[in-house]
């Protein structure tokens, strides 16, 4: 049985309205820390996304 490793990346809209995606992988705890300092600023419509090795999240329109 393989145990791959997820890795999570994020996708959100900023305060001003310009949509953004994080190019950076982190894991499940990591990426919930960042989703709630995304959050904390004022950013909207934040989600944490599952990558593949290689993948860049699409911004949140």
């Amino acid at each position: 049985m393989s145990t791959a490793k997820r890795r999570y990346s994020l996708t959100w809209t900023d305060p001003d309205g310009a949509p953004q995606a994080a190019a950076g992988r982190y894991d499940k705890r990591s990426a919930t820390r960042r989703r709630r300092a995304l959050e904390a600023v004022g950013c909207t419509r934040v989600e944490v996304v599952v990558v593949m090795p290689g993948e860049l999240p699409e911004p949140a329109l």
